[in-house]
């Protein structure tokens, strides 16, 4: 596997939305930095599941590692889940976080805040693209009916148009 650069994801962004929406400054080199969607404070001991506000998309040639910024982790937050998004993911991440704070205070975390680096490895081996019941998770219709058109149009043999249809129909829509 091989970390794609900055340059090369700039170009996946623009022709797959593989963050969406994206901002130029979030880029960092090798990767990209997500934010979250809502303003949220953990106390000492929460856990929380918190979604970020990109889309990410991981096209079926790629999977995606995610670690903390490092300021947050000196504060005491730790991220809990998987850091792994499988290839042909698309969706809205839950990042599971934990208030592990030293002087047991609040944490903050507020929408545009730089949380979460997002790295895209190229995979090798034929297409094996996420199946699972998180796929198009916390999208609304309109973003849906546009990825299941990149995705039909893009990658019209591993994603038939009916298949995603009806994927984005059963999606999970807001955090359980």
């Amino acid at each position: 596997m091989t970390v794609i650069g900055a340059p090369i994801m700039r170009e996946m962004v623009a022709k797959y939305g593989c963050i969406y929406p994206s901002e130029s400054s979030a880029f960092d080199g090798d990767g990209y930095v997500l934010t979250v969607r809502e303003d949220r404070t953990l106390n000492y001991l929460e856990h929380r599941n918190m979604v970020s506000r990109e889309i990410v998309f991981t096209p079926p040639d790629v999977v995606a590692h995610l670690t903390s910024k490092s300021k947050f982790g000196r504060l005491g937050l730790s991220f809990l889940n998987s850091v792994k998004v499988h290839s042909g993911f698309v969706g809205r991440l839950a990042l599971e976080l934990v208030n592990l704070s030293n002087e047991r205070t609040p944490i903050t975390i507020k929408q545009g805040d730089p949380l979460i680096h997002i790295e895209f490895l190229r995979r090798e081996g034929p297409p094996e693209p996420y199946s699972g019941r998180y796929m198009f998770q916390f999208m609304n219709d309109a973003e849906t009916a546009k990825y299941v058109d990149i995705l039909s149009s893009s990658f019209p043999s591993i994603y038939p148009r009916g298949g995603l249809a009806e994927r984005g129909k059963e999606r999970l829509v807001r955090e359980d």
